[in-house]
């Protein structure tokens, strides 16, 4: 995936909703996407970090984006619906979808883990994510090539002490990923994989790791081809697939 090369025109004509867009890596990935010409829908917490990404992709010539302030930690069904309803009326259609919003919660032995930690880091990891996941699939299935990205990461995949509930949601993450993928491969033009990022400089990891030195982390911008070949058209056929953004 290091060597991938994508073309300046691959996401050119698609519609291109990201969550968790006002920063760090979603923030790389929105302007990312754009800069291929994907038309960007930025959804995240906070309006002005969104609208920072929006003057950003604007000023860049590429294609007008759209905002949907959301904060996923108290996001309902009616919510994620109503998501979706702007985006029929805005766009018509959905080609694709980047779960990157997250929250990290505590490194806490389970035995210790808060119960109200515990509920926000599930609410925003995982069941927000079903819920616009959900609402938003009418819309992918109207597209000719559409692609579900969900970001994991290596707790994920391999279970590790103290992780708690941002560890356990990663693992739903998958689970649900891989779910999803089975009953869409079929009948549709959807596909759906994840992501783990690996070590990058972000706040999220910074929180995770406070004693680090990040200076020789790779920078949100420098990971971005396997989200962008997930998200275009070379990666048609490819689901179900648990991939990392750098080399173990």
């Amino acid at each position: 995936m290091k060597n991938y090369i994508p073309r300046k025109d691959l996401l050119a004509g698609r519609i291109v909703l990201v969550t968790g867009a006002g920063a760090g890596i979603g923030r790389a990935a929105a302007l990312g996407f754009a800069a291929h010409g994907a038309s960007l829908i930025l959804l995240g917490r906070t309006a002005v970090k969104l609208e920072a990404v929006y003057d950003a992709i604007e000023a860049s010539g590429a294609p007008k984006p759209a905002l949907i302030p959301l904060d996923l930690a108290t996001a309902g069904p009616d919510a994620c619906d109503q998501v979706a309803r702007v985006i029929e009326q805005e766009f018509g259609r959905l080609d694709g979808l980047l779960h990157n919003a997250a929250e990290l919660g505590t490194l806490t032995p389970l035995e210790h883990y808060n119960d109200a930690t515990w509920d926000r880091v599930m609410q925003v990891n995982v069941r927000a994510a079903f819920l616009l996941t959900r609402a938003c699939l009418p819309l992918l299935k109207k597209s000719a090539d559409a692609s579900v990205i969900f970001t994991s990461a290596d707790v994920g995949r391999q279970g590790r002490a103290y992780w708690g509930a941002y560890g356990a949601s990663c693992h739903a993450i998958e689970g649900m990923m891989e779910i999803l993928a089975d009953e869409l491969a079929a009948n549709t033009n959807v596909r759906v994989n994840s992501i783990d990022p690996g070590p990058v400089r972000t706040s999220m990891r910074a929180r995770a790791y406070p004693g680090e030195n990040s200076a020789h982390l790779p920078r949100p911008e420098d990971i971005l081809a396997a989200y962008l070949y997930l998200m275009g058209p070379d990666s048609r056929g490819v689901t179900g697939q648990a991939l990392a953004a750098q080399p173990r």
